[in-house]
């Protein structure tokens, strides 16, 4: 008669959660596994703050306010903080549907307890994680249905990780990642709660693939971009080597803004090979010159990679003509005269004097007596002072006193 009596008071609950918009026939899928903690959270009703009812519509039908003693909450292994219902081990006995009210509006959960032998399982509790090798990477565990906020007498004791077939716990982080590091990952959130551990397990599955090297296509002769001395009337074949991670990558060259032909019959003209090599791809593209003209150096070359995956990239040459013999020549001779010019301005510097009267001379002209008909004469001194003067143009210092 009891039992009657609450049921017929949950359909008129029903009723009214129907009538006032509430939507019982799609309540929200929770999933917990047999054993471990899961947290209902009830949304904020448009800013509303005040009372909050949870009912329960599972074998143990009873109405859960804040106003259960935590003797009783213990007892039912339910815990109820501000918007959550905690139910701390879940059981066959928790699923169900659950309400929470408040006004005259309701949200409706739908609790489904599985074990590791159910079909649903692997489903809602394996997630898929994947990572390249030699890279580094760090197993993140799920944070669904984890206790929001800070509830009291249930504090967390960090995240174990352990790898399916070993004992011992592992590390969430790879610094590098190897092909032997795949496969099925455990992890575990513990709580310590009202005295006891709570657990909520998730399990990640690690797919560790060859590491993708597209968009790493990349030119790698001529390294940069530079200048080709040739000769004229020569016949010259510059290389544009790449490496490249796509069939559809492609290494072309262009003259100016202009596509080089593959025509063999002109005059400039290119061709290309490729290479496959378990993945990596060789290609060089070769820019033929029959004959260098002038009107070849005038212009800019440019050998392209386009990538489909990665960045295009490319590299700029030009041509320049090879000094001849005679122009050698000419240059070594222009170089000579420079040089004996700097050199001979030099020693004039060096041994231009400068004498007490403040003026510059060119030469230092002495004049000794002599008792002998040997010396110069006075007109004999004129004569080469003048000479000096006035032929050669030097600044004499002359020293009569001698």
């Amino acid at each position: 008669m009891c039992f009657l009596l609450i049921m017929t008071v949950k359909i008129l609950l029903i009723l009214l959660t129907l009538a006032s918009g509430g939507c019982p026939l799609r309540p929200r899928e929770i999933f917990v596994k047999d054993g471990e903690m899961v947290v209902l959270y009830c949304p904020r009703y448009r800013g509303y703050d005040g009372k909050l009812i949870w009912t329960s519509y599972t074998t143990q039908v009873m109405d859960l306010t804040n106003n259960v003693s935590s003797a009783e909450q213990r007892q039912i292994a339910m815990l109820i903080h501000e918007r959550s219902l905690v139910i701390l081990s879940a059981s066959v006995n928790h699923q169900g549907n659950y309400s929470c009210t408040q006004r005259n509006a309701s949200t409706w959960f739908r609790l489904t307890v599985v074990t590791t032998q159910s079909r649903d399982y692997k489903e809602r509790f394996q997630y898929p994680a994947t990572c390249s090798t030699n890279e580094a990477f760090t197993l993140h565990c799920p944070d669904v249905n984890i206790p929001a906020g800070n509830i009291p007498n249930i504090t967390s004791n960090g995240i174990i990780w352990h790898k399916e077939g070993e004992s011992l716990p592992t590390d969430s982080y790879f610094s590098s990642v190897e092909e032997k590091d795949g496969g099925v990952y455990t992890c575990t959130r513990s709580y310590l709660c009202y005295g006891q551990i709570c657990n909520m397990t998730f399990t990640v599955v690690l797919n560790v693939q060859q590491k993708d090297k597209s968009g790493q296509s990349v030119i790698v002769s001529p390294s940069e971009s530079g200048v080709f001395h040739v000769d004229l009337g020569s016949t010259k074949v510059i290389d544009c080597k790449a490496v490249m991670y796509s069939d559809f990558d492609e290494v072309f060259w262009l003259s100016g803004k202009s596509l080089v032909e593959t025509d063999n019959s002109l005059p400039v003209f290119s061709n290309s090979t490729r290479e496959n090599n378990d993945g990596e791809i060789k290609m060089t593209a070769s820019l033929v010159f029959k004959k260098v003209s002038e009107e070849d150096l005038l212009k800019n070359y440019t050998c392209n990679l386009e990538s489909v995956f990665g960045h295009s990239s490319f590299v700029t040459i030009n041509l320049a003509q090879k000094l001849s013999f005679s122009s050698l020549y000419l240059t070594f001779c222009i170089l000579c005269v420079v040089v004996v010019t700097v050199v001979a301005v030099a020693v004039y510097l060096k041994l231009k004097m400068d004498t007490s009267d403040g003026k510059s001379h060119d030469a230092f002209l002495i004049c000794y007596k002599s008792s002998t008909d040997a010396g110069l004469h006075e007109n004999d001194r004129k004569g080469q002072e003048n000479v000096l003067e006035e032929n050669f143009g030097y600044s004499l210092c002359l020293d009569r006193n001698v």
